[in-house]
C-alpha cells in the first residue's frame, strides 16, 4: 500500500492545518511525487505557489488552461512569470475544439447565454484530459475568497485517487501580496483596474467597493465557479 493511499486525511488536515504554504507543498511532494501539478490561471496566488515550488519542487508541471478568452493581459502577465521563473515544466492546455468550429457551433457569445457550457468546453474538459495518472493537484484556492471555499481543507480527496491540495488554504489577500513584495515579482496588470479576480475577458469585470474578490466573475449570473474545481466528486 501506498504511503498515499494509507493517509488519514484527518490526522494529515489536523497537522497541516497550521503549517506554512512551503511545508504543505513539501509534505505533498514527498507523499505524491512524480504525479503532481500546479494549477496556474496566473492569478496572484498560482504565482506564489509556482515560484515557492521553484525552491522545492522544481520539477512540479505549471499546468495553465488557455481557453481563448483570457485577457490580452494575462497572457503577457504569464510570458513574463514564466521567464522570469524560468518554469522548464510549464504546460498549457487548449480546448479541443478550435476557435473557428466552436464560433460556428455554439457562438463566440456563449459565455452570455449558457456560461456553464462554455467553461465545460474552454476549461473543464481541456483540464480533465490531463488528470489521469495525476495523484496530488496543487491549487491557489483560499478560504476567504469567497464564502463557497470557506470549509475547504489543506488536502482533500477526491475519486480515481486524485487528491487536491490548498496550500494557501489560511492565507489571505494581504499575505499574497506581501509574498509578491517580498520577492519581487511583479502583479498582474490588471489588478490595478480593480480586478481582483481574472478569469477569461467576457466573463469578468472589475470588483465593487464590498464584494468579495470572486464577484467580478459572471457577474449577474447564478455562477461562482467555472466548473474545474467540480469536475471531479469527492472520495466517498
Amino acid at each position: 500500500m501506498s504511503a498515499a493511499a494509507a493517509l488519514d486525511l484527518n490526522a494529515v488536515n489536523r497537522d497541516l492545518e497550521g503549517a506554512t504554504p512551503q511545508d504543505i507543498l513539501r509534505w505533498t511532494w514527498r507523499h505524491f511525487r512524480p504525479d503532481t501539478i500546479l494549477t496556474c490561471s496566473f492569478q496572484h496566488d498560482g504565482v506564489v505557489l509556482a515560484h515557492m515550488l521553484q525552491d522545492i519542487a522544481p520539477d512540479v508541471s505549471v499546468v495553465f488552461i488557455n481557453t481563448g478568452f483570457h485577457f490580452p493581459e494575462t497572457l503577457a502577465y504569464r510570458d513574463e512569470i514564466v521567464r522570469r521563473l524560468d518554469l522548464k515544466h510549464f504546460v498549457e492546455l487548449h480546448p479541443v475544439m478550435p476557435r473557428e468550429e466552436f464560433a460556428r457551433t455554439h457562438g463566440l457569445d456563449l459565455y452570455a447565454r449558457d456560461p456553464d457550457l462554455c467553461c465545460q468546453i474552454n476549461k473543464v474538459e481541456p483540464l480533465r484530459r490531463h488528470l489521469p495518472g495525476i495523484r496530488a493537484w496543487i491549487n491557489g484556492r483560499r478560504r476567504d475568497q469567497v464564502a463557497t471555499r470557506r470549509d475547504i481543507h489543506v488536502v482533500e480527496a477526491l475519486r480515481d485517487g486524485l487528491h487536491k491540495v490548498n496550500p494557501l488554504a489560511g492565507w489571505n489577500t494581504r499575505d499574497t501580496f506581501y509574498y509578491l513584495e517580498q520577492h519581487g515579482l511583479p502583479t498582474h496588470p490588471l489588478f490595478e483596474q480593480g480586478y481582483a479576480s481574472i478569469g477569461c475577458a467576457p466573463c469578468t469585470r472589475p470588483v465593487l467597493a464590498g464584494d468579495d474578490e470572486r464577484s467580478g466573475r459572471w457577474a449577474g449570473q447564478n455562477k461562482t465557479e467555472c466548473g474545474i474545481h467540480t469536475l471531479l466528486e469527492p472520495k466517498p
